[in-house]
Formats: structure tokens, C-alpha cells, sequence
């Protein structure tokens, strides 16, 4: 079968990546959006239709194999083979995060008073890792078969400033952020003779429905966290969707980036350039 502009976006229905899908359909792909919840993808898939596009819904767990592979099949019937997959699914949980930036004595009276490493419940910090990294992996491993067999593909997965640096708070999501940074560079390398680019893009900090309760307050002013995270961003300000897509576009153009990959691409404002000193 034809590779075609068939494009994968995983995570589809969140802030972030349902920009992504919405400009690689203007660009004529037929767009793949996935996710768990099928309201979400339908809203951008609607969205997508109303402007001329191309695009299906496929309800999907990324952090198990039978499921991606049953939404690959789906895929292959009604679009085409992947050429291009954006690993964007993942995420945090409110209950992985701590309320503390370093060990408090009262964490070990587990009286609900201090939320530390040491009271957090490990089944929940063992998810965000699971969605995080496996729901990157198991997608490349499905959809990146078949690329292979014709030789020609590009992924993009979504790192973090946390693949760069350990962000106090978010343990659990730090972790499944580093490994993917890793393991971009690896499968990069790795995949190079099936002439398959693999890249990441680590967005700084953007605001969506998750973060928006982190950062602000109910009455709209900014946290403490907020503030830190603006202080230490030399641009001053948080980033908006529409921003990565020139990160992407950059990537995803063979002519333009035929001889990049195995690079994590910040696209942060700054905050990696600031020690913060």
C-alpha cells in the first residue's frame, strides 16, 4: 500500500496537540486522532471537517498494545499507513504531585496535612509513568513497523522541561519525561536505516485544562507556582499552542529537516537559558 500524508496524532483531544492535528489536516493529511475520550476527539474532528479536512476518531488507550493495534487497523482501512505519528498523549495526575518542594517531618504522620513523596499513593505515580512512557513506546512500536516496511517515516514525540531538568513536585511525570528524551535519541538512532526520523519537542510551559489549576488561583491571580515559573521564563509569559507548530512543521518537512533527528527541541520561552540566578 501507497505511503500517503496519513498523519497519527495521539493525545489529540488536549490543548496542545488537537493544534497539531488541526494544522497538519490544513495541510491536506488525513489526521488519525487519537485518545481515551471520544467526546474530545470528535469536537477537533468536527473542527477539522468544518474546515475542509480529513479526519476520523479512533477512542484509544496508548498504554496498551491490543488497543493501539486495534486502532492501527482501523486506521490502515479507512485512511492509509502512518507516515507521520505524534506521540503527544500523557500527562500528569494531581494525585502524583506533591504540595511540599522538600521532605517535611509531617509527611510521615500521614494525616492528610503534608502530601510528600512519602505519603503519595505509588499506584497513581506508577500510572503517569505508564501513560507517559509506554503510551510513547507502544505507538512508535506498532505504527513504526509499518513505516519501516516502507522505508520512509517520521515521529515526534512531546518531551518537557523535565527532560531536561528534575521540576520540584512532579516526581512521577519527571521520570516518564526524561525516558522519553532517552528514548527518542535511541530510536532515532535506532531507526535511521529504515529511513525513519524520530525527533522530540519539549514544549516550556502552556497552559491547558490540568495546568490551568496549578497556575492560577480561583479568584484569576497567579500561584505561588505560577510565579516561580514566569520568573524564572525570560519571555515572561506562558506559551500558546499555536507555537509549537513551526517546531513541527520544521520536523515533519523532509526537505527542511531530512538530515535532523534524535534531537529534543525546546520550545520554552527561555526557561532553559535562565539558572535562575
Amino acid at each position: 500500500m501507497e505511503i500517503q500524508k496519513i498523519a497519527v496524532v495521539t493525545g489529540a483531544g488536549g490543548t496542545l496537540c488537537s493544534e497539531m492535528a488541526k494544522d497538519l489536516a490544513r495541510q491536506g493529511y488525513h489526521v488519525a486522532l487519537l485518545g481515551r475520550n471520544l467526546d474530545k476527539l470528535q469536537i477537533v474532528e468536527k473542527q477539522i471537517g468544518a474546515a475542509g479536512g480529513v479526519a476520523i476518531s479512533v477512542p484509544t488507550d496508548v498504554a496498551n498494545e491490543e488497543s493501539v493495534r486495534a486502532a492501527k487497523e482501523v486506521i490502515q482501512r479507512e485512511l492509509g499507513i502512518c507516515s507521520v505519528l505524534i506521540n503527544g498523549a500523557g500527562g500528569n495526575q494531581m494525585e502524583a504531585l506533591t504540595n511540599t518542594t522538600e521532605f517535611d517531618e509531617r509527611e510521615l504522620l500521614d494525616d492528610g496535612s503534608v502530601k510528600g513523596f512519602f505519603n503519595l499513593n505509588m499506584d497513581v505515580f506508577q500510572s503517569v509513568i505508564d501513560v507517559n512512557t509506554m503510551g510513547t513506546v507502544l505507538p512508535s512500536f506498532v505504527f513504526g513497523k509499518e513505516m519501516a516496511r516502507h522505508k520512509r517515516g517520521v515521529i515526534i514525540n512531546i518531551a518537557s522541561m523535565n527532560s531536561f531538568r528534575p521540576l520540584t513536585k512532579v516526581g512521577a511525570y519527571g521520570i516518564a519525561k526524561a525516558g522519553i528524551a532517552n528514548f527518542s535519541q535511541w530510536l532515532a538512532a535506532y531507526l535511521a536505516p529504515a529511513g525513519i526520523r524520530v525527533n522530540a519537542i519539549a514544549p516550556g510551559f502552556f497552559l491547558n485544562d490540568r495546568s490551568r489549576k496549578i497556575m492560577f488561583n480561583e479568584d484569576g491571580s497567579k500561584t505561588a507556582r505560577a510565579e516561580s515559573v514566569l520568573g524564572h521564563t525570560p519571555q515572561k509569559r506562558f506559551g500558546e499552542a499555536a507555537e509549537l507548530l513551526g517546531c513541527m512543521n520544521w520536523l515533519i518537512n523532509d526537505d527542511a529537516a531530512g538530515f535532523v533527528t534524535g534531537i529534543i527541541v525546546p520550545v520554552d520561552g527561555g526557561f532553559l537559558s535562565n539558572a535562575g540566578v
